[in-house]
């Protein structure tokens, strides 16, 4: 038991997380969840706008929303939830050392892919408009 408790430290953690954007909801406009200060300050609608919303409607079972709010958060957070089990699988048959080793490609990939969706939610032209939140 005592190799688990990281992995569920990390998974209370992000159920405390998700229990706290249930209460919120941050769907509605002047809840407890603020405005992201890029988009409220700058304009700008950046790579994160929308997460909030988007793990409520996932709490909520509405998937299409969630796409709607934030497309690539979604990915993401499913990659990480894949990464939590297997190494919760990992630690749980006594087997050390991480969980995968990434190079210097997957993060200039992952650097490309959040860029490009700054820049692509931003155009002010149809159809990348219905990409705003």
């Amino acid at each position: 038991m005592r190799r688990l408790a990281a992995p569920l430290a990390v998974a209370a953690g992000g159920a405390a997380a998700c229990a706290f954007v249930w209460a919120a909801d941050p769907t509605t406009p002047g809840g407890a969840v603020p405005v992201c200060p890029s988009k409220h300050f700058l304009g700008v609608i950046c790579p994160g706008c929308g997460s909030a919303r988007m793990i409520y409607s996932l709490l909520h079972l509405d998937v299409a929303s969630a796409l709607r709010y934030n497309a690539v958060a979604l990915v993401v957070l499913a990659l990480l939830v894949c990464f939590l089990a297997r190494w919760t699988w990992r630690r749980a048959r006594g087997i050390d050392g991480p969980v995968m080793r990434l190079g210097a490609g997957p993060a200039w990939c992952s650097a490309a892919v959040v860029i490009a969706w700054l820049v692509v939610r931003n155009i002010p032209v149809a159809p990348f408009t219905a990409l705003r939140v």
